[in-house]
C-alpha cells in the first residue's frame, strides 16, 4: 500500500477532527487464519479499536476499511457534553509505566505514548443515534459495531439514578443498531463517580444489572481501569460477572504531566496515559484476571487494550488470556497498522 493515510490530528480540536474525516480506502485486507468471534458474534479477526479514536460513524467506516473488525463508537451520553480544551492528546516520554509512578514528562512529538484529556464528550442523543444507525447500515460482513455508553451524573442523584441513565443510553444505542454495548466505568479525566465505577463493585453491579435488564441478550462489556492484584480484582469480578459478557482492559494509567522545567499541565490534575507506555501493565492485568476467571469458573471474556502496535503484541495479549485486542494510539498515528499486523498473522509471523 503506497497511498498516504491520514489519522487524528492531535494539534487540532476534537470538533475539527469530528468534521474532518478521511474517506474509506479501497485496499486488499489480508485474511487472518482461524475462527474468531466477539462475545459470540462472528468476526474476521481478533483486531478491534476502542472508543477513543472513533469520534463518529465516518471514522468507524474509515478504520473498518483498514482491517479493523470490532469498532467501538466513542462514548455517548444522554445529553450533549463539550470536549475539554486543547491539548487533548499530549505526547509524553515515560517508558513502561506502572501505577506507582505519579508524574510523567511532556514532550513535543508523539513517540508512542500520550496523556489523554477529552473528558468524555458527547453529541446530543438525536445526533449520535442517527449516526449509529447510519454506521451500522454501512458495516461489512464479519465486522461488529460496539457503542460505548456512560451515565451523566446530576446533583442529588443516587446510584440507581445513574444506572437508569446508563440503561437509557444503552437501549437507545441498541435500538439504533449497536451489536454490543460497552459500559465505560473508567475515565481518569473526570472527577465524578461515573469515571471510577470499576473501583466501586457494589455500585458497578447496580449499573451493570440495569443495563443488562434494558438490553436483554445483547452482549455487554465493561471498560475498566488498572487493577493491580487479586484482592482488588475479586470483589469486582464477583459483583459484575453475572451481568456482562466481557471486560475491556486497560483504560489507561493515570498520572500528572509535567512540562520540562515548567509547571504541571492540566492544572495539576491527573490524566490517563495511553499507548506504548501501558502495554506491560495491561498485559499483566490481562494475565491476572484470566487466572482468576479460570480459578473461579466465571463466564467472562477479556479484551486486551493498551499499547499494542505489532503482531507480536497482539499475540502476547492473546497468550495472556484476551480473546480480542484493541488498538488506539498506534492506529491514530499509523492508520495502516492493522493491515501490517494482519499480513504477519496471515504469514504466521509475529516477530
Amino acid at each position: 500500500m503506497t497511498q498516504t493515510l491520514s489519522g487524528y490530528d492531535y494539534l487540532r480540536s476534537y470538533d475539527w477532527n469530528y468534521e474532518h474525516v478521511p474517506d474509506p480506502v479501497d485496499v486488499d485486507v489480508p485474511e487472518v487464519p482461524g475462527a474468531w468471534d466477539y462475545c459470540g458474534l462472528p468476526v474476521n479477526s481478533p483486531l478491534g479499536m476502542p472508543a477513543g479514536p472513533l469520534l463518529n460513524g465516518q471514522w468507524i467506516l474509515y478504520y473498518a476499511s483498514l482491517g479493523f473488525d470490532v469498532l467501538t463508537y466513542k462514548t455517548v451520553r444522554s445529553s450533549y457534553r463539550a470536549c475539554y480544551p486543547l491539548p487533548n492528546l499530549q505526547p509524553v516520554d515515560c517508558g513502561q509505566l506502572m501505577p506507582q509512578k505519579n508524574s510523567v514528562p511532556a514532550i513535543e512529538d508523539m513517540r508512542g505514548s500520550w496523556a489523554v484529556s477529552f473528558g468524555m464528550p458527547s453529541k446530543d442523543p438525536d445526533t449520535w443515534r442517527e449516526d449509529v444507525e447510519f454506521t451500522r447500515s454501512k458495516m461489512g460482513n464479519g465486522q461488529v459495531l460496539v457503542v460505548s455508553v456512560v451515565g451523566t451524573i446530576q446533583e442529588g442523584w443516587a446510584i440507581e439514578d445513574l444506572a437508569e441513565d446508563y440503561a437509557n443510553c444503552a437501549r437507545w444505542a441498541v435500538d439504533s443498531g449497536a451489536q454490543c454495548i460497552e459500559m465505560n466505568f473508567s475515565c481518569p479525566n473526570v472527577s465524578t463517580c461515573d469515571g471510577q465505577l470499576f473501583q466501586q463493585p457494589k455500585d458497578a453491579a447496580i449499573v451493570a444489572a440495569a443495563v443488562r435488564e434494558r438490553v436483554g441478550k445483547v452482549p455487554c462489556i465493561i471498560k475498566i481501569g488498572f487493577i493491580e492484584n487479586d484482592q482488588a480484582a475479586m470483589p469486582f469480578l464477583e459483583a459484575v460477572h453475572s451481568h456482562v459478557d466481557a471486560l475491556a482492559l486497560t483504560n489507561s494509567i493515570p498520572a500528572t504531566v509535567r512540562q520540562a522545567g515548567g509547571p504541571l499541565l492540566f492544572d495539576g490534575q491527573r490524566r490517563g496515559i495511553c499507548g506504548d507506555a501501558v502495554r506491560s501493565a495491561s498485559i499483566r492485568q490481562t494475565r491476572l484476571l484470566s487466572r482468576l476467571i479460570d480459578e473461579h469458573g466465571l463466564d467472562l471474556r477479556l479484551i486486551g487494550v493498551g499499547g499494542a502496535s505489532t503482531a507480536k503484541h497482539v499475540s502476547e495479549y492473546l497468550e495472556a488470556g484476551a480473546s480480542h485486542v484493541q488498538l488506539a494510539s498506534a492506529a491514530m498515528t499509523d492508520p495502516g497498522v492493522a493491515l501490517k499486523i494482519r499480513s504477519r498473522l496471515a504469514a504466521h509471523t509475529v516477530a
